[in-house]
């Protein structure tokens, strides 16, 4: 341990007599060769007399990290570390989730401030809220002993402000309202001086239980307890998935994909506000519609001119922008085959999210035709001085087209036309028994950063995220003759993936 760190350099630097495990100060270190970070539990603190005060070597700086606790929803559990790592580093920082586990929707992480604890949950889809954690314990006395010992300089920050108290019970059969009022009034010790305010107050206060199941009943008593300050809730308790509820949408379809998987899709994309998103299989408009959500600019492609076209009116995905108030960011959507796109070589797009079209419903269609031979001399027929082709009411013939290359070509698109650190995420349908490493398309320009799965009965699709690197990065191009053509998603589905 180099001596600047030792306990009694520090102690003699303060004054003050320290424990001993103070080497586990947070010390985020500034020097290009040095990157060393260690922790000081919260609690701690208070053997400080001036904590701001630390004296850290030359060219480092301290940076104290608080515990929040982070109130998770137990959907889509495989997708939630990776939907907070993106928000994470879509705001600039890096979080520790490994507190993260499937068995209960609490874990603590420690971040810098308050500011870093709303950006990591103000957006997500796969959590509730964060809360400024001053306490936990096995029991309520426990509760009430670290609360009292850890966040006495707390308490006085928040004596006059309004405030009000929720009970969240994980598990937890609800509580009479003589049992609210008795738990809540045993935080009394907090004195607070300011009013009790049941709408709007200047903070609330939250005592967090999870309780196990016995026997298909809730225990009687809470496995584990959580008091603390609320910092922010997220889009899913703001009620983000009522409102993009597909069957209160104008117009959707057989095929509309998931709303609440499409929020997390564009989360996973890095989506924000003023950025270009393109969907290339747009259809009734899902992904379009959550990246407008989230303040960027939407774009599709559909080689179905119905699905562009809508039911009427009042029935087509302009109108889906106009219900949500984003018709301001509805870009345009083109009837136009993305094998064979029409854009202008130089035109970037900030993100592309997509789901690609499995060939279920109708076999996967792209512009040419097998039979060449038939559409022979017919490039030169006339109609009305004009050449038939070039009509608005011409139709292209199509022919069949196979997964495997369209992910081919959906890799190369977006190699072309992200900007570095750019994200592509599209959904690729597997079967269950499959091989699944050799069916995941790679591009040398583009790596794998989250390849997560949502599973069914006989099959699953994957959400593959793809991040642009710079021209220093090589990594490996797998195509499609190299996975040699093996997800025949389609004709497995129709043999019941036998």
């Amino acid at each position: 341990m180099p001596q600047w760190l030792s306990t009694a350099n520090y102690g003699a630097q303060q004054n003050t007599n320290l424990p001993a495990d103070l080497p586990k100060a947070v010390r985020l270190c500034q020097r290009p060769l040095i990157k060393q970070i260690c922790f000081l539990p919260l609690h701690l603190l208070a053997t400080f007399r001036q904590p701001s005060t630390l004296i850290a070597p030359p060219g480092e700086k301290f940076i104290i990290m608080k515990d929040y606790l982070v109130y998770m929803s137990q959907a889509h559990m495989g997708f939630r570390r990776a939907e907070l790592e993106s928000l994470a580093e879509m705001h600039g920082f890096s979080v520790d989730l490994s507190g993260l586990s499937e068995k209960s929707p609490f874990f603590v992480v420690q971040l810098e401030n308050d500011e870093q604890a709303a950006q990591l949950i103000r957006r997500s889809v796969l959590s509730r809220a964060i809360y400024e954690l001053w306490g936990q314990g096995a029991t309520l006395a426990d509760l009430h002993a670290d609360v009292k010992q850890r966040s006495s300089a707390l308490i006085s920050k928040y004596k006059q402000s309004t405030f009000k108290f929720d009970i969240v019970s994980y598990q937890g059969s609800r509580k009479s309202r003589e049992q609210q009022l008795a738990l809540i009034n045993s935080f009394a010790f907090l004195a607070f001086e300011g009013k009790i305010k049941m709408k709007n107050p200047d903070q609330i206060f939250a005592i967090l239980e999870a309780y196990s199941i016995v026997n298909q009943e809730p225990a009687p008593q809470p496995d584990y307890m959580y008091f603390g300050r609320e910092v922010e809730v997220s889009e899913r308790s703001r009620g983000v998935l009522e409102r993009h509820e597909i069957a209160k949408r104008p117009y959707y379809g057989t095929t509309t994909f998931d709303a609440e998987l499409a929020l997390v899709s564009c989360n996973l994309a890095q989506t924000r506000a003023g950025q270009l998103i393109y969907d290339p299989f747009v259809g009734t408009g899902s992904f379009a519609l959550a990246a407008a959500h989230y303040g960027a600019f939407a774009y599709g492609t559909d080689i179905d001119f119905r699905a562009l076209k809508g039911k009427g009116p009042s029935r087509r995905l302009a109108t889906n922008f106009e219900k949500y108030g984003t018709s301001h960011l509805f870009g345009d959507v083109l009837c136009m085959d993305f094998t064979h796109n029409a854009f202008r070589k130089n035109l970037l797009f900030d993100s592309i999210v997509c789901d690609p079209p499995y060939g279920v419903r109708e076999g996967l269609k792209v512009c040419g035709t097998n039979r060449e031979e038939r559409f022979e001399g017919k490039e030169k027929i006339i109609i009305d001085g004009e050449y038939a082709y070039l009509r608005r009411d011409f139709i292209q013939p199509k022919k069949n087209y196979s997964l495997d290359l369209l992910l081919d070509d959906l890799l190369q698109f977006a190699a072309e036309r992200l900007p570095v650190n750019g994200r592509l995420c599209f959904w690729m349908p597997v079967a269950n028994d499959q091989d699944i490493p050799t069916l995941v398309p790679q591009h040398e320009k583009l790596q794998l950063v989250y390849n997560l799965v949502q599973e069914f009965n006989k099959w699953s699709r994957r959400l593959l995220v793809y991040a642009k690197r710079d021209a220093n990065y090589k990594g490996t191009t797998i195509t499609s003759q190299e996975r040699g053509l093996q997800n025949d998603f389609r004709n497995r589905y129709f043999h019941r993936f036998k």
